[in-house]
């Protein structure tokens, strides 16, 4: 809280809402000589790389940057009243996830020179290693699967890192923009993954969810399928990896996990399947 009221000092900001505690951050909206704005103070160093690739983007299917530092981040403020996290539970999650394949294929286009800065996909992946030689199961078959797609990775791009309803936001007349990037660089399918673990364990536990999404979701992507399961398997499993050590219970990624997994075996084609 210190750090809030000395940046709003410093910047000339003046409150125009209350403060939040939104996962690893304070957020409150402010005004910057008349300009709505939102204040973000991150509780951890992982939020300040992902400060430099949103200014980076320069407002480009993301949120604007209009100042930041190893302390805080003042950026645009979406207030636009539409929700793609509504539109899945209204029924029309195909056009949110159409919307967010759009806005993805946008950010991915952009280019960055901070790459160097960003952390790549196989040191991210690391903690699942060791739940795998934990855990045993879900996490060894996810671990492995990893392991090959990040042997050999295709299209690197600038990730986000943490694509999800809720962190595409309506920007009124500029359209969806993103929040919150991570800051990785890898592999552009990885970015798709995290649709599939969201919005919650109704929807993503669905049985019937994932078959029907992932191919609709690899052709507006242009991944293949398989290769996009594969992403939903080793992501599910490294964010179950993640849940379990803050010790919440990784049934949702598992979840997906088991279901992408199953997919996957039913899509699969051999190699020799065309002679026999």
């Amino acid at each position: 809280m210190d750090t809030m009221n000395r940046v709003k000092a410093e910047w000339e900001l003046l409150n125009d809402g209350e403060i939040l505690v939104v996962g690893n951050s304070l957020l409150q909206p402010v005004l910057s000589a008349g300009r709505q704005a939102m204040l973000k103070v991150p509780l951890n160093k992982e939020e300040q790389r992902g400060f430099r690739l949103l200014a980076c983007w320069d407002g480009s299917a993301a949120v604007n940057v209009f100042r930041y530092d190893a302390h805080a981040l003042l950026m645009e403020r979406a207030i636009g009243e539409r929700s793609l996290k509504h539109m899945v539970f209204s029924g029309r999650e195909e056009e949110a996830n159409r919307i967010i394949c759009a806005v993805v294929k946008r950010l991915h286009a952009n280019v960055c020179p901070i790459l160097a800065d960003l952390v790549p996909l196989p040191v991210w992946f690391r903690s699942l290693e060791s739940a795998a030689g934990r855990e045993g199961g879900f996490f060894v078959r996810g671990v492995a699967v990893a392991k090959e797609l990040l042997a050999a990775p295709r299209d690197p791009v600038a990730l986000h890192g943490d694509i999800h309803y809720g962190n595409i936001l309506d920007g009124g007349p500029r359209g969806w923009l993103v929040i919150d990037p991570k800051g990785l660089a890898g592999e552009r399918g990885f970015d798709f993954a995290n649709i599939f673990c969201n919005p919650d364990l109704t929807v993503a536990g669905s049985p019937e969810r994932l078959p029907k999404q992932a191919p609709l979701i690899a052709e507006w992507a242009r991944i293949e399928v398989q290769r996009l399961l594969r992403w939903i398997i080793a992501w599910a499993a490294l964010m179950a990896s993640w849940m379990l050590e803050d010790g919440i219970d990784p049934v949702l990624p598992i979840t997906v996990g088991e279901i992408a997994e199953k997919e996957l075996d039913q899509t699969f084609i051999p190699p020799d399947a065309s002679i026999r």
